[in-house]
């Protein structure tokens, strides 16, 4: 007996420095229940905030929200517009673009003014993004060098009268002849659509 009293007395001195945690559970159990309380008070005082700013919140109001136009009041600043209800956007997703909403909705059709100044006729059911598209000053950027443009997928741009005619409507002709051939020809694309004159591109029957 006396011989594993000397054997196990060196073990009881050494061990509160091989494990220190055995003589402070009491002291960090009640510091870790103590602290947790706290953070429990403090998310349910943040929950709490969070619910009241919700009921006082207009929706309509906030940058980023997606809703159809009728559900939108006038004057509200709009992008990324749907054209047919569940198409996803196809109008204004330009860099620093946006576009307005004119006339209170009706049952059916909402009237919005688009960034060209055009006032077109898009359903109620057609959802967009309230706010303007970030980036405003892409159009800004200077390009350093001819390659810059190339490795945006941006190819040369060649002119119409320095072609020859079998390429273009302006091709041919002596010198720079603007006419190619016939005097007074209106400025035409390569498939000889006019570019001028307020040429209506646009389907009449689209055109709302």
């Amino acid at each position: 007996m006396a011989l594993w009293r000397s054997r196990s007395a060196p073990w009881r001195l050494l061990r509160p420095f091989i494990y220190p945690s055995a003589n402070t559970n009491n002291s960090i159990s009640h510091r870790s229940f103590s602290s947790s309380v706290a953070l429990d008070m403090n998310n349910q005082s943040l929950i709490e905030n969070m619910k009241r700013e919700l009921l006082h919140l207009d929706i309509n109001s906030q940058i980023g929200s997606c809703m159809p136009l009728g559900a939108m009041r006038i004057g509200t600043i709009i992008h990324n517009i749907e054209v047919n209800p569940g198409q996803g956007g196809k109008l204004v997703r330009a860099a620093g673009t946006s576009a307005k909403i004119l006339k209170e909705p009706n049952s059916k059709y909402c009237i919005i003014r688009l960034p060209s100044g055009a006032e077109k006729k898009i359903d109620s059911k057609c959802r967009a993004t309230v706010g303007v598209v970030s980036n405003p000053s892409h159009g800004t950027r200077k390009l350093r060098k001819a390659g810059q443009s190339r490795w945006l997928g941006r190819r040369p741009v060649v002119r119409g009268v320095a072609m020859n005619p079998v390429d273009h409507p302006h091709g041919g002709g002596e010198g720079r002849s603007k006419s190619s051939g016939s005097f007074g020809r209106v400025s035409q694309t390569p498939w000889g659509k006019p570019t001028k004159c307020g040429y209506k591109t646009a389907s009449p029957k689209r055109r709302k």
